[in-house]
């Protein structure tokens, strides 16, 4: 469902994310701040070059970095979650990747365009993200404009997520460009 990706780029991509936890988890453990990815290009060269890989392959390298980020989790004490990080939004706190991972699931599951959509995304995933990217979109408007658009707020929260995460367009509004 994302313009010039395969199903193996969304595959590789949640991948190497899960890769990238994993190593500002085990940095942040250490005293260290180390950056989500080593640079933009890197980070779309692997994810090209691991694309075309057969499907077998693909799964294995998604369930074996689920694996290890779930055994990151598990170890890293409380000095590593008390840690930063750097991604590509900016330096994130260690104790919010947990989240950030959950989005990259629900959002990229949808995006993959096999039977599971925007509207199947938890409704627990929806309430709390909404209302963070609402606040987001809220904070970069002009000063006075408090509440969300009519048009954002006459389509289901779902939708309304969807628009403000770039999946979705609606009518009579400009893309939300919060991400």
């Amino acid at each position: 469902m994302l313009p010039g990706w395969t199903i193996g780029h969304v595959l590789t991509h949640l991948a190497r994310n899960a890769e990238s936890h994993v190593r500002m988890l085990e940095a942040a453990a250490r005293g260290e701040v180390v950056t989500q990815y080593d640079n933009q290009a890197a980070r779309d060269t692997d994810i090209e070059a691991g694309a075309a890989r057969p499907a077998r392959e693909l799964v294995r390298d998604v369930r074996s970095t689920i694996y290890a980020l779930e055994g990151c989790w598990a170890s890293t004490t409380a000095e590593g979650w008390a840690g930063t990080g750097l991604a590509r939004s900016g330096v994130v706190a260690m104790t919010d990747l947990p989240f950030l991972r959950w989005r990259e699931v629900e959002v990229h599951h949808a995006d993959l365009g096999m039977g599971f959509s925007t509207a199947a995304w938890s409704p627990e995933y929806i309430r709390l993200e909404l209302a963070r990217l609402e606040m987001t979109y809220l904070s970069r408007r002009p000063m006075g404009l408090t509440t969300m658009p009519p048009e954002a707020l006459a389509v289901p929260p779902h939708e309304r997520l969807a628009w403000l995460l770039g999946r979705r367009e609606i009518d009579g509004l400009e893309p939300a460009g919060v991400l």
